[in-house]
């Protein structure tokens, strides 16, 4: 049986992402459900899901994701906002 050629090496530097700078602040869980209330709210488009119960269902579903990283002890950092655009 013929040996299959090894998979090319990958390059770490391609796949690695790019480095965080400054300090990272913590998220609260308000914050962090309504985040993730958007995200289940709109698609990647961001247009808005069809159905009235994407709305209700989406809140729910975010507390119950929150609830959950914070009993398996996740930690959610977010960068600080930037500076306002000067005009």
């Amino acid at each position: 049986m013929p040996e299959s050629p090894s998979p090319e090496p990958s390059d770490p530097a391609a796949e690695a992402p790019a480095p965080l700078t400054g300090p990272l602040l913590p998220v609260g869980q308000a914050e962090l459900a309504s985040a993730l209330a958007y995200g289940l709210r709109f698609d990647e488009r961001g247009r808005p899901r069809r159905g009235a119960a994407w709305e209700m269902a989406a809140t729910l579903l975010a507390e119950q994701l929150v609830a959950q990283l914070e009993r398996a002890r996740f930690v959610v950092l977010k960068r600080p906002p930037r500076p306002p655009h000067s005009t």
